[in-house]
Parts: structure tokens; C-alpha cells; sequence
């Protein structure tokens, strides 16, 4: 699985006009879901964004995670981020999970991470959704199980 994080001061998603998630200060976290994940893929990703130290301590350094300041979580499945890029100037998608799969893992990690964080929000799996953000540093990080 891939999440590319975004620290953010606030983000939302609208799916035909209408917000379906939003956060204040915290992590967009877009999900891609490759072929081969599993739950265990998922289990550690989430470990992982919700342990990632991108937020600045009182030094100012990235020292603190997202657990440690309470801020909100907001996934957004994008399939996209499992293209695969490697040659010509089309992304090919075979080693996207298919779309039920997808579906399936990624309402899973939403779940596990509703049971053990207070603030989650997410987008709608499959829909064309607009994703606003405002993007705190700007602070980009691309994790992969």
C-alpha cells in the first residue's frame, strides 16, 4: 500500500457538491492499493501515518506524529498512486488491486483507523472527488508498505 501524506492546516473532499469528510490542522493522507496488499499491508500503514514525526515539536522539529498532537485524519483512496510509471508517457495500472478488492482493504483500513484514532474523515471510494487543502510547510512524505 502507498499513502502519500500531506500535513495540512485544514483539507476536505465534496463529492458532487456535497463535503463528505473534512479535518482542521492534521494529515491528508491519499491511499493506493496495490495488487498484492493484504490486511497486514494495511495494519502497518496506518501504524505508520498515524506514528510518522512530521509535526514540529517545540523546537520547531519534526519530532512529534499525528497520535502525539491529536490532529485529524483524513484518507482519500486514489488509485492512481499505484501506476506504474516506469516507461513511455501513459500510466499502465496493472499493479492496481482491482477496484472491489481495493474497495474492500481500504474500508478496512478506514475501520482500524476509526477504532484507534479520534478524528478520521475520508473521502468516497470510486467517486470523482475534489480534494481541498491547505498544505502546512508545504510537508509531503510518500510511505509504502
Amino acid at each position: 500500500m502507498i499513502a502519500l501524506l500531506q500535513r495540512v492546516s485544514e483539507a476536505a473532499v465534496t463529492v458532487d457538491d456535497e463535503t463528505v469528510g473534512a479535518i482542521g490542522p492534521g494529515l491528508l493522507a491519499l491511499i493506493g492499493v496495490q495488487r498484492d496488499d493484504t490486511r497486514v499491508n494495511a495494519d502497518r500503514l496506518l501504524q505508520r501515518v498515524l506514528s510518522y514525526r512530521i509535526f514540529g515539536d517545540a523546537e520547531g522539529r519534526m519530532n512529534l506524529s499525528l497520535q502525539a498532537v491529536g490532529g485529524g485524519l483524513l484518507l482519500v483512496s486514489q488509485f492512481t498512486l499505484a501506476a506504474d510509471t516506469a516507461s513511455g508517457t501513459r500510466p499502465g495500472f496493472t499493479t492496481a488491486k482491482a477496484p472491489q478488492e481495493a474497495r474492500e482493504l481500504f474500508d478496512y483500513l478506514v475501520s482500524q483507523a476509526q477504532a484507534i484514532h479520534p478524528t478520521v474523515a475520508t473521502g468516497r471510494f470510486g467517486a470523482h472527488m475534489r480534494v481541498a487543502l491547505v498544505n502546512d510547510g508545504p510537508v509531503t512524505f510518500r510511505l509504502q508498505t
